[in-house]
C-alpha cells in the first residue's frame, strides 16, 4: 500500500480485454492504494475505472486475416496514434491486453522509445497454437505474461518467452457461469421427449452466415427425428437483424435473444449446445453444458490451416489433454454430425457421461486461490518494484 500516484498505459482491442482490464485496474487500484491515473484504449469496464479512451475501441474488433488486411491502413494508423500518446504521457507501466495484431505493434514502438518501461500482456498470445517463433521474440518488448490457460506457462517457458504466470480465467469465477453450474449438478431427469438445443453461432458477422445455414439444416433434421426439440438462440444486439434474417424461413423457427439474463437461462435449462468454437465453448463447458463445437474459416484462413501446430481448436481439449469436446471444421460441419451428437449429448449417455467428466476436469484443472484481477495486480506491483519506470 501507498500513496503514490501510479500512471497506468493500458491497451484493450476487444469487449473480452476491456472487461479483463476493468477487472485488473480495480484490484491494482486496491492493492496500490494510490491514486492511479490511466491513459490508451479501452470501452466502458476501463472507463469506468477512469479511462478516456483515444478512440473508440471497437475500431480493432477485427478477426481473421483478410479483415487485418482489408483494415490495414486504418489499424497502423491507429498503432501510430496510441504508440505516440503513451510515449508523450511516459507512464509507469504499460499494460496490453490480447488483440495482439494492434497490442504487440504497440508496445514495441514504445519500448523502442522508454526501453525502461515496464510491459505486462495480460492473455498469453497462441504461441502454443501458430507462429511458435513469437514468444522468444516477445522477450525484446514484454517483461511478463498473464495466462488465461493453465497450460501457458509451462508453454512459454518451453519455447524461451518471457516470464509467465496463470492468473486464472475470470470466466472461472463468473457468477453467472457458477449459477448455472450448481443449478446443472442439481438436474437428474434427461427422460423427457422434450429437448432444448442451444444454437450458438459466433457474435461476428462472418461467423453466423457461414454457420447458421448449416444449424438451418440440422434444426430440420433434429425435428424430423424428434419433433418435440425447440431451440433458443442468444445474439448480440448488434447481430440480431443478420440472424432474424438468416432464420426467417426456418420451419421451427428459434427463440432468438438478446437479452444476457434469458441467454443464462437457456444455458440452464438447454439439454446440449451447437456452438461456434472460441471462448464460448470454455463458458460452456465450465457451465457443464453438452456441447458441440463447429467453425467455417474464409478462404484466406483456409490458407494457412497447415501452419497450425495444435491438435485441437476446442480450449476445453487443450486443459484436459484430451478430446472432451468433439469438433467440425470447415466441410466436416454437416448437419447429419450435429444431429447425432446432439441426440446422444441431450441424452443420459455414455457421450454425455464422459463429456461432463472432462468437464469437471478441466474445472478443477483452472480454479485458483485468489481472483484473476488480484494476482496479476500483485505481479505488476512485483514488477514495479524491481524494474526502473520509464518516465523516471
Amino acid at each position: 500500500m501507498t500513496d503514490t500516484a501510479l500512471k497506468v498505459g493500458v491497451i484493450a482491442g476487444e469487449v473480452s480485454g476491456d472487461l479483463l482490464g476493468g477487472d485488473l485496474i480495480a484490484a491494482l487500484r486496491e492493492a496500490h492504494g494510490g491514486s492511479i491515473e490511466l491513459v490508451g484504449v479501452g470501452g466502458e469496464a476501463l472507463e469506468r475505472q477512469g479511462l478516456t479512451s483515444l478512440f473508440d475501441f471497437s475500431e480493432l474488433s477485427i478477426m481473421g486475416i483478410s479483415q487485418v488486411l482489408k483494415r490495414l491502413p486504418s489499424l497502423l494508423r491507429r498503432i501510430r496514434q496510441t504508440a505516440d500518446a503513451i510515449i508523450a504521457e511516459r507512464p509507469d507501466v504499460l499494460v496490453i491486453i490480447d488483440s495482439p495484431d494492434f497490442t504487440h505493434r504497440v508496445a514495441r514502438r514504445v519500448r523502442k522509445a522508454l526501453p525502461g518501461l515496464p510491459v505486462v500482456n495480460y492473455v498469453c498470445p497462441s504461441v502454443w497454437a501458430w507462429k511458435e517463433e513469437r514468444a522468444p521474440r516477445m522477450r525484446a518488448y514484454v517483461d511478463h505474461v498473464l495466462a488465461l490457460l493453465p497450460f501457458e506457462p509451462a508453454v512459454m517457458e518451453r519455447l524461451g518467452g518471457p516470464a509467465t504466470t496463470y492468473v486464472g480465467h475470470r470466466l472461472i469465477s463468473d457468477p453467472d457461469v457458477q449459477r448455472v453450474r450448481a443449478a446443472r449438478l442439481a438436474q437428474t431427469d434427461h427422460t423427457s421427449d422434450a429437448r432444448l438445443c442451444l444454437l450458438l453461432p459466433g457474435s461476428r458477422a462472418t461467423e453466423i452466415t457461414r454457420l447458421l445455414p448449416v444449424f438451418a439444416d440440422a434444426a430440420r433434421e433434429m425435428t424430423a427425428r424428434n419433433p418435440a426439440t425447440r431451440f433458443v438462440l442468444p445474439t448480440v444486439p448488434r447481430q440480431e437483424a443478420l440472424v432474424r434474417k438468416l432464420t426467417a424461413d426456418w420451419p421451427v423457427k428459434p427463440q432468438i435473444t438478446v437479452s444476457t439474463a434469458e441467454k443464462w437461462q437457456a444455458f440452464a435449462e438447454a439439454d446440449a449446445a451447437i456452438a461456434a468454437s472460441g471462448t464460448v465453448i470454455l463458458e460452456l463447458a465450465l457451465a457443464r453444458v453438452p456441447v458441440v463445437s463447429t467453425y467455417r474459416f474464409d478462404w484466406l484462413a483456409n490458407l494457412f490451416l497447415r501452419k497450425i501446430k495444435i491438435w485441437t481448436a476446442a480450449i476445453p481439449n487443450l486443459i484436459a489433454d484430451y478430446t472432451v469436446v468433439p469438433e467440425y471444421l470447415n466441410e466436416q460441419v454437416r448437419p447429419g454430425s450435429l444431429t447425432r451428437w446432439f441426440e446422444r449429448l441431450s441424452r443420459d449417455t455414455t457421450e454425455r457421461r464422459a463429456m461432463l467428466e472432462g468437464y469437471d476436469l478441466v474445472h478443477e484443472s483452472m480454479r485458483t486461490v485468489r481472483p484473476p484481477g488480484e494476482t496479476g495486480a500483485a505481479v505488476i506491483l512485483d514488477l514495479l518494484a524491481t524494474k526502473k519506470p520509464g518516465r523516471n
